[in-house]
């Protein structure tokens, strides 16, 4: 049972569930402080992190898109879901949808993402192989505020990833999932202990 003390968060995901995992883990081992992990939002109900979720013992929204006629129909139901489990903070990880004003305007800067670039470089879909294609010595990436643009919100933390010589692209997404795992649960223990301060597109951490 959830404690009115803790740091609510909903995680957002659409697949496997890696980061959803490891922020359960992270705060399992009190690494974000009093957060507590109290819902998963998923839009494929088949998705590998549903169980994960189940075993983790969260609470989660399942939801079809097609059975809806408009985008904005759903993502009502979805704030229902976040005002009754009192959520302070929305984690999308690996949430492969764009958001309308009804779920982003309620939740602006309470809402992150984690995207495997070093935005404004590469944003939307398969950014590692735009990336890997386009030849950079250094990629990584970025943990950002969510506006309802693609990648476009203010950046609030990131973390290069450098391209070795005998790196392959597969070489080079494992150590990016690795950065994104280490950097994610970072910056939600930053938003549970209230050290983030937004100003305009300026992201100020304090000590």
């Amino acid at each position: 049972m959830a404690s009115s003390s803790s740091y609510r968060i909903a995680v957002f995901a659409s697949g496997q569930g890696s980061n959803f995992q490891a922020l359960v883990e992270s705060s399992r081992a009190g690494k974000l402080g009093s957060t507590e992990i109290v819902l998963l939002v998923c839009d494929k109900p088949q998705a590998p992190v549903v169980e994960r979720a189940r075993q983790a013992g969260v609470d989660t929204f399942l939801f079809t898109p097609k059975g809806y006629a408009r985008r904005e129909d759903y993502e009502a139901e979805i704030v229902a879901e976040l005002e009754k489990h009192q959520v302070d903070l929305i984690v999308l990880a690996g949430y492969m949808r764009l958001l309308t004003s009804v779920l982003v305007e309620p939740y602006a800067g309470k809402m992150i993402n984690i995207h495997p670039s070093l935005l404004p470089a590469f944003p939307g879909k398969d950014a590692i192989g735009q990336a890997w294609e386009y030849g950079v010595k250094v990629t990584g990436v970025t943990v950002h505020l969510v506006d309802g643009g693609m990648d476009t919100g203010t950046v609030v933390a990131q973390e290069a990833v450098p391209l070795l010589p005998d790196d392959d692209i597969q070489t080079l997404e494992d150590r990016i999932h690795q950065a994104e795992k280490r950097l994610y649960p970072q910056v939600v223990s930053w938003f549970a202990s209230g050290r983030v301060i937004v100003e305009g597109r300026k992201v100020t951490v304090r000590q």
